[in-house]
């Protein structure tokens, strides 16, 4: 058992685990208890408001030690907790959510601007509009979901509203001596260099391949460098 425990129990919120047919609940501290499920070290002592698994917070019942003991393989209750904050369903306050939906919208978008454009204007999407147009087209995201789990589902929704394509374009760049070498550096950590041929006065050709939603931000980086002087081409676009 747990000693003394510091959470307030009127703030407390529940996190539920399913498991065998049966509910498994504790009373935990919401904000520490989503800073465990983040893989934060957090001391169960302070995460859980009463040390006791429930099969329903609201009537108090407890689970009989033996039903523990079967789907668990122990009654201990900090390791029992311990697995329910892993595995279960926490329940977050309203401020909480909010702001994990919002963090999960955020990362959805720039994942959808990085490698979609618009393949009417063959321009990326900005992250705002696509952000924009979740909004407008009320999709929702699941806050514990991986980014990466939803674009397909969140760009099907999106296409109603916005017309987007996955591409991977390979761009024939040729910059001058004196910007060759620290354009060759961006050019390597942003996408993957196919060819490139120094000239003999230093200057540098290459054919660089990336995700079509990166086209502004590399051109960008390139045009601050080198003060625009630069000359690129797309010569090839591949859709995934």
């Amino acid at each position: 058992m747990c000693d003394i425990l510091s959470v307030d129990v009127d703030k407390a919120v529940v996190c539920r685990l399913k498991r065998s047919g049966q509910k498994f609940e504790i009373l935990v501290d919401s904000k520490k208890a989503l800073e465990f499920k983040k893989g934060a070290k957090v001391n169960l002592n302070d995460i859980l408001a009463y040390p006791s698994i429930y099969k329903d917070v609201s009537s108090t019942d407890v689970v009989a030690e033996q039903n523990l003991q079967k789907v668990f393989g122990t009654t201990d209750v900090i390791k029992i907790s311990e697995k329910i904050l892993r595995d279960g369903e926490l329940q977050l306050t309203t401020e909480q959510r909010r702001e994990m939906v919002e963090q999960k919208q955020k990362q959805i978008a720039e994942i959808i601007s990085k490698r979609g454009i618009n393949p009417q204007t063959k321009s990326p999407h900005p992250m705002q509009r696509i952000t924009n147009a979740m909004e407008k087209a009320g999709i929702a995201v699941d806050p514990f979901t991986d980014a990466e789990l939803q674009v397909n589902a969140v760009v099907k929704a999106l296409k109603v509203l916005l017309p987007i394509s996955f591409q991977r374009v390979t761009i024939a760049i040729r910059v001058q001596p004196q910007y060759a070498g620290r354009v060759y550096s961006i050019l390597k950590g942003i996408g993957t260099v196919n060819k490139e041929q120094w000239s003999n006065d230093g200057s540098l050709n290459v054919e660089i391949e990336i995700l079509a939603g990166m086209q502004d931000d590399l051109f960008d980086k390139m045009g601050k460098l080198t003060h625009g002087n630069f000359e690129s081409k797309i010569i090839k676009r591949i859709r995934i």
